[in-house]
């Protein structure tokens, strides 16, 4: 999805109430580009994922009512000096996203170069989540528009580049409450919690090995 026209990193950051966060802590890194509003879940997922494994993180935060959202091709480190400082510390990165065709919702997706980290994340995610949710590893089993193997991606571009994870609605959702899993006043769900720990735990490993 892309409601920006031609828009460009610069304008993005440009737009009232757009801000980044930045925490640099190990050289892996958990970004959300399309969190808060946007992709739903994503940033709450990937701020607690690198909290839990000593991960640096980025995100954008962006007005709830007037939510923006430009392809991450268009995310380029010479356009922010907090995103290129990320790139230049993290040696590899997650970037968490979220999807929501009709296809495939109950399929957790993971693109990105890096294959073996891709390979590590999907064991642990399989372990952790109900068998409904299909965990998918290989590239060619993922939708073309969402393996994020593009060159340009932010998910390549560290020097051990890095996984696309895609996350489908029914992951993101809390159904109790009929309501997003990141709204005001909820605690994440224990799905939610299981990706976060699932997501942890293969940073701590990678960084360790």
């Amino acid at each position: 999805m892309d409601n920006t026209g031609g828009m460009t990193f610069t304008d993005l950051l440009a737009q009232p109430g757009v801000s980044e966060e930045v925490e640099l802590r190990s050289t892996f890194g958990f970004l959300a580009f399309h969190g808060g509003p946007v992709e739903r879940v994503t940033s709450l997922i990937a701020r607690k994922a690198a909290e839990a494994s000593g991960a640096s993180f980025y995100s954008i935060d962006q007005p709830a009512a007037r939510p923006l959202h430009i392809p991450s091709t268009r995310f380029r480190p010479e356009e922010s000096p907090a995103f290129a400082s990320v790139l230049e510390h993290c040696e590899v990165v997650c970037t968490v996203h979220g999807y929501g065709r009709e296809m495939d919702k109950q399929h957790l997706l993971l693109g990105g170069q890096n294959r073996d980290l891709a390979a590590a994340l999907g064991r642990e995610l399989a372990d952790r989540l109900p068998e409904k949710y299909q965990v998918i590893t290989e590239l060619d089993d993922i939708p073309k528009e969402l393996r994020g193997v593009h060159a340009r991606n932010p998910v390549n571009l560290p020097r051990q580049q890095g996984v696309q994870l895609e996350l489908p609605p029914g992951v993101r959702w809390n159904w109790d409450a009929r309501s997003w899993a990141d709204a005001e006043g909820l605690e994440p769900t224990p799905l939610v919690d299981s990706v976060i720990e699932a997501l942890a735990s293969a940073a701590r490993d990678w960084v360790s090995s």
